[in-house]
């Protein structure tokens, strides 16, 4: 099938294409030149190492490979869509956060192509690269020992995320990483980093394979079943906390009977809420929304009502949504998807 063929049609026929089908690749689109400004500040800061690119269903660089597979729903717009309508969001989908991701995912290609995993100061610094990756982990928002650049305090995650992520913060011009952390553990990581890159700017590096996994012309499963895995790793289970507080919002008594349904509101506002608390939260509003069908779902077992205007409802809610989202990050019952 044709570009021209699928990129026309619905998003539920669209999901029963193959991904090997789509024919598609990085030449031409506006990845390339989001490619060619991480080698400028690869430049600017001395270095010659470049990791190679390729398209695959996520961003991801494996291990022992100097390379980093872009997500292909960044290579044409009508997939960018669909990557939307099924997740809420694009993730590298602004050219910001495009950079922001290539930079750390070239701190994994870096680190493979020198194999800076086995140096002692390395693993003192940012932990043990054999720690088994979680499925999911518990950050700490105030930490001040891990830098902060891509969301969801990323750096917590793995020691070879802290890795990426201090590699990331270092290679921005516009991070002012001395000034933001200074006086934090942190620090000391990002002194090392520039010390470790001045060393491996004069130096070929050990690992030059240009091998690709999972490229996208070898992967045979239809987008949809792409998405519904997806879907299924990021919506996680959010324990039923919130039905007193749903009340003091809402009312099951007669008296309110004729009042709007408190789960058709939610409905209403629900894209409006879910974009704002994710930003308030640092929370992925796809987890965001399986907490609003659960509140609707609520509402509706509950009969609730709303007790006053549909305009101060609105700001009491998005309250309630986003102390419920950071007690639930607070409480330890928060998990970040990998």
């Amino acid at each position: 099938m044709s570009e021209a063929t699928w990129a026309a049609l619905g998003d539920d026929d669209l999901l029963t294409i193959r991904m090997c089908d789509l024919g598609l690749s990085i030449e031409g689109t506006e990845l390339e030149p989001r490619i060619a400004m991480l080698g400028a500040e690869l430049d600017a800061r001395g270095l010659k190492f470049r990791p190679h690119f390729w398209l695959s269903d996520e961003w991801f660089t494996p291990d022992g490979v100097p390379g980093v597979a872009i997500p292909f729903y960044l290579a044409h717009p009508r997939l960018a869509r669909l990557e939307l309508s099924q997740m809420l969001e694009v993730e590298g989908g602004d050219p910001d956060e495009c950079l922001r991701i290539l930079r750390h995912e070239a701190g994994h290609a870096i680190d493979n192509a020198y194999q800076l995993r086995s140096r002692p100061t390395r693993r003192r610094l940012f932990g043990l690269p054999t720690t088994p990756y979680p499925e999911y982990y518990t950050p700490k928002p105030y930490s001040k020992s891990f830098v902060q650049h891509l969301d969801h305090w990323y750096a917590q995650s793995h020691p070879d995320e802290d890795f990426a992520e201090t590699f990331a913060v270092w290679l921005d011009p516009q991070s002012m990483w001395a000034t933001r952390y200074g006086g934090w553990p942190a620090q000391r990581k990002l002194e090392y980093m520039g010390r470790l890159m001045r060393e491996l700017a004069t130096r070929r590096p050990q690992i030059q394979s240009k091998r690709q996994v999972d490229p996208l012309p070898r992967l045979r499963k239809t987008l949809g079943e792409h998405y519904s895995k997806k879907r299924e790793h990021y919506g996680l289970d959010h324990p039923n906390f919130y039905d007193r507080d749903l009340r003091n919002l809402f009312s099951d008594a007669p008296e309110y009977a004729k009042r709007p349904s408190a789960a058709r509101f939610v409905r209403k506002i629900r894209k409006d809420v879910r974009s704002t608390v994710a930003s308030f939260t640092d929370s992925y509003q796809y987890t965001i929304d399986q907490l609003l069908q659960e509140i609707i779902v609520r509402c509706r077992e509950q009969n609730l009502h709303l007790t006053d205007s549909e305009e101060s409802t609105k700001i009491d809610f998005m309250v309630f949504l986003t102390v419920q989202t950071m007690n639930y990050l607070h409480s330890g019952r928060h998990r970040v998807a990998l």
